[in-house]
This record gives structure tokens, C-alpha cells and sequence, in this order.
């Protein structure tokens, strides 16, 4: 199935959601040290039930670590500062959707790093900052899930 990489998670009911969202979806969970919460964390695990039970969760340490230990896949950051739609993108079992942390974004040095194969943005109102970031995520992975036919593991 599909990867979501967070990269540096700050908030915890979002990534309790994703964790439910990874679930669901048969998505394997990474995530990118370090975290804005601890894993145990009470919010965290009421957004997230008893769902990490059930999906795959693993962490690193660094962005650099994560690369290393990495399987192939294309890597697609989404970010509001991209230029191709989401949905223009064609998705692949083992790719890697990659978000940023909820109050700034992937960085400059993720976000152009040539390990990036394409830098995605999904559309909103020219008024508006950013969506939410399991929001923006679960998005992301049922466009991928909806273009291999909700293929299931």
C-alpha cells in the first residue's frame, strides 16, 4: 500500500487521526523526529483509539535517517507552495505521501531536496493559509488509494 511520512508532527490529535486513517487504509505510518508530543500522549491516543494497534508505525530520528532506511517508492511532498495538483499526479503501492508540520510547512531543505519527486499542493480558496494536516492527508491518500481501485492489502 501507500506510505504517510510526517515530517516533525507537532499537534497530536492530528496525528491520532492519521493513525486511524492508516488503519483504515492499510497505509504504513512514518514519522519524522522530532515529534511536538510523545507518543503515549493521552490526545493522542483518544484521536487515534485503539488504532495503532492496528496500523504500522515507525520513527526515525532524522530526515536523513528516514531516507536511509527507506524502500523504493517515489516521494511526493505536499506543500502550499506546489505547483502540481494532487490529483494530476499518478500514484503507485509503496510510494510515500509526505506532509509537514502543522504551523510551518516542510522546510525549504526537505521540500527541494533532490530525494523529492514531486512537490504537490491540493487546492483551496486564494483566501486560506492551509487545510489541516489529517485532513490534508487523508485527501492525499484515498486519491491514491481511488486511482489503484481501492486495492486492499
Amino acid at each position: 500500500m501507500f506510505n504517510i511520512v510526517l515530517f516533525e508532527p507537532e499537534i497530536p490529535p492530528n496525528t491520532g487521526n492519521i493513525i486511524r486513517l492508516a488503519s483504515n487504509s492499510g497505509c504504513q505510518l512514518h514519522l519524522i523526529e522530532p515529534l511536538g508530543f510523545s507518543l503515549g500522549e493521552k490526545s493522542l491516543r483518544r484521536a487515534g483509539l485503539d488504532y495503532h494497534q492496528y496500523s504500522s508505525l515507525q520513527t526515525y530520528n532524522s530526515w536523513q535517517e528516514f531516507l536511509e532506511k527507506k524502500d523504493s517508492g517515489k516521494i511526493f511532498a505536499f506543500s502550499t507552495k506546489g505547483k502540481i495538483l494532487y490529483s494530476e499526479i499518478s500514484y503507485a503501492p509503496g510510494d510515500y505521501l509526505l506532509f509537514g508540520p502543522e504551523t510551518r510547512g516542510l522546510p525549504d531543505s526537505v521540500r527541494t531536496s533532490q530525494s523529492i519527486d514531486e512537490v504537490l499542493t491540493i487546492p483551496m480558496q486564494s483566501s486560506s493559509r492551509s487545510l489541516n494536516l489529517s485532513n490534508s492527508a487523508a485527501i492525499a491518500v484515498y486519491e491514491a488509494w481511488r486511482q489503484i481501485r481501492f486495492q486492499i492489502n
